[in-house]
């Protein structure tokens, strides 16, 4: 996937590092990352959290906002992105969370996900981005598109081209 070697490239012309947090890509941007070269000397690791409590114990996630909202949220992203930069000392920290399906979670449909990065301090993702998706297609290409969309997020905010937070757009098949 381009976008992880993009990532790799723009994290190395600024020496900056980036955590991951996941939630229904399972480890997939992990997975990403780690398969382009290079990728040790930016990558500093992944805290998979697919259990809803496990968002609260390892990243952080507000346990209130948790039981009101569930794990499909655009805030509980912004805060596993923001969990994971701190708990694992990089620099940038992206985050995966949604509905890949078979089922709807959390009163939201198959295809809801929501992609965050929260960058370091003084940059212009320290309060971090959120981008809405509303993705089609089975299991396998929702969690596909989820980790093309949260490299290319990381991907625009490194490279100054950040959108707006809580964008929507439509992806997949």
């Amino acid at each position: 996937m381009k976008e992880a070697a993009l990532v790799l490239e723009l994290l190395a012309e600024r020496s900056h590092t980036v955590a991951a947090a996941e939630s229904l890509t399972g480890g997939l941007v992990a997975a990403e990352l780690t398969g382009a070269p290079g990728a040790s000397r930016f990558f500093r690791g992944s805290v998979t959290a697919y259990a809803t409590a496990l968002k609260e114990e390892l990243l952080g996630v507000d346990g209130t906002l948790l039981a009101e909202r569930g794990a499909v949220d655009p805030e509980v992203a912004l805060q596993m992105a923001t969990g994971v930069r701190t708990r694992l000392g990089a620099d940038w920290g992206i985050a995966t969370t949604g509905v890949a399906g078979p089922e709807p979670q959390d009163g939201q449909p198959v295809g809801t996900v929501y992609v965050a990065v929260a960058g370091p301090a003084g940059s212009d993702a320290e309060a971090g981005k959120v981008t809405s998706l509303r993705l089609n297609g089975d299991r396998a290409d929702i969690r596909r598109e989820s980790v093309r969309s949260v490299l290319e997020l990381l991907g625009n905010e490194l490279s100054g081209n950040g959108r707006a937070q809580d964008t929507e757009r439509n992806g997949g098949n």
